[in-house]
């Protein structure tokens, strides 16, 4: 019985529904089908509303790169759009969390980490050895922190894919058990676990949009410092 509980409770993550093939990935790339500008003869609400949080987004990326970067702002916004879209999706009824897998994620940690570095190594050398060694630091101790710092930027896109990952699933995880739990359970006690999953709901909203905010940061703080 534990067995199959378990089994259900993460088939919600499972993107194989049938033997042959699936559809579930491809809820993935419908942000590329509902957005388009040409679709639209005039800005409707939700066109203005994209363009005011692309601005500002594009904005503040500006002002943490400290230099005229337009592609790399354009990169980290359209980012940031791909993600929320994706982390929404997951909340609709029916609809695979994309989200919620490492092969989602580390798809664009890895590529984007990489490019970064053999950019960084090809065209600022000098300054990245120069970075693996922070001002002030004692002879005795630069070996050390030579290692420390190699460590920490080599599991940099393994971090900003895990931590999306991780932070998808805690949400769905509990709210299936919930969903589990109202099952043969009186009106009072499923009067309570419908109010906590409405705030559940509205709290995965909210993470959705933050874990989508954090990941095109960190993504333009690690290009920040190749980029010098």
């Amino acid at each position: 019985m534990k067995l199959m509980m378990m089994t259900n409770l993460f088939s919600t993550f499972d993107p194989a529904t049938s033997i042959n093939y699936s559809l579930n990935w491809v809820s993935t790339l419908l942000v590329f089908m509902m957005l388009p500008y040409p679709y639209w003869t005039m800005p409707n609400r939700l066109m203005i509303m994209l363009n005011m949080v692309s601005n500002k987004l594009h904005n503040e990326f500006k002002m943490l790169l400290g230099m005229k970067s337009e592609g790399m702002t354009l990169m980290t916004v359209t980012l940031f759009m791909f993600i929320l879209f994706n982390n929404f999706m997951g909340l609709m009824p029916y609809i695979f969390t994309s989200s919620s897998h490492l092969a989602f994620s580390l798809a664009m940690a890895l590529p984007l980490w990489l490019s970064m570095m053999i950019f960084g190594w090809a065209q600022n050398t000098t300054y990245m050895f120069a970075h693996l060694v922070p001002n002030g630091t004692p002879a005795l101790l630069m070996p050390f922190m030579v290692l420390i710092e190699t460590i920490s930027n080599i599991i940099r896109p393994g971090s900003l894919a895990v931590r999306l990952t991780a932070n998808m699933i805690a949400g769905h995880l509990l709210m299936s058990l919930l969903g589990n739990k109202s099952v043969d359970v009186n009106n009072l006690i499923l009067l309570f676990i419908m109010m906590v999953q409405i705030a559940l709901m509205m709290f995965e909203a909210a993470v959705a949009i933050i874990q989508a905010y954090v990941f095109s940061v960190l993504t333009t703080l690690y290009s920040s410092e190749v980029m010098h």
